[in-house]
């Protein structure tokens, strides 16, 4: 065999194994299974959430807010009811007050009148009597309460002492003579009663 006769074998020969190696290898690839790489914990990427349960959650939201802010507006229009309404029994009191201390004069006029008509006729003991429990009821009417008796214990919120004795007649820190009678109001204290202590320290 001459040299090129040689080396036009070799070249046929080693052009066969290459194309025969490529087909070789991909019949490898073919019958080996792939592997599939699994992520890793980190790579793990959290469910996305979805536009509808995001619109749910803000709606939730928003109406979390609208009904906090209803329950305040509405305590507050309670605690104005009652404040505006203590205040006009407040004002209520005022002017009965007011009214009823140009009135007390009168009141005291008839119960010094009671006490002094020992010799005066019937017909108009009767007659005065009758003035006194009219303007007693009109009182009462108007929930003003007279107060102080003898024998009372003495409240210096109540009553205003003028004069004070030493007696066994009467026990520690007693009313032993009315000059005034107090009046009020519920708690309100319309006039003080005037009155004589006994036995006080």
């Amino acid at each position: 065999m001459s040299d090129e006769k040689k080396r036009e074998e070799a070249l046929e020969a080693s052009e066969q194994t290459e194309q025969v190696e490529p087909a070789e290898q991909t019949e490898r690839t073919k019958q080996e299974p792939v592997k599939e790489e699994k992520p890793s914990k980190k790579e793990k990427k959290k469910p996305k959430k979805d536009k509808k349960d995001e619109r749910i959650e803000e709606l939730e939201a928003a109406f979390e807010k609208e009904k906090d802010s209803r329950l305040r507006l509405m305590a507050e229009y309670d605690n104005y009811r009652k404040r505006t309404s203590a205040e006009k029994l407040s004002i209520y009191d005022d002017a009965t007050a007011k009214a009823v201390e140009e009135l007390l004069p009168v009141a005291d006029s008839l119960t010094m009148a009671l006490q002094n008509m020992q010799d005066v006729p019937e017909e108009y003991k009767k007659g005065i009597e009758l003035i006194g429990n009219q303007l007693k009821k009109s009182l009462d009417k108007l929930k003003v309460q007279a107060f102080c008796e003898v024998n009372d214990d003495f409240d210096p919120n109540l009553h205003n002492a003028i004069g004070k004795i030493e007696s066994e007649d009467f026990g520690e820190n007693k009313i032993s003579a009315v000059f005034q009678k107090g009046y009020k109001i519920g708690d309100r204290i319309i006039r003080h009663a005037m009155v004589q202590v006994a036995n006080c320290d």
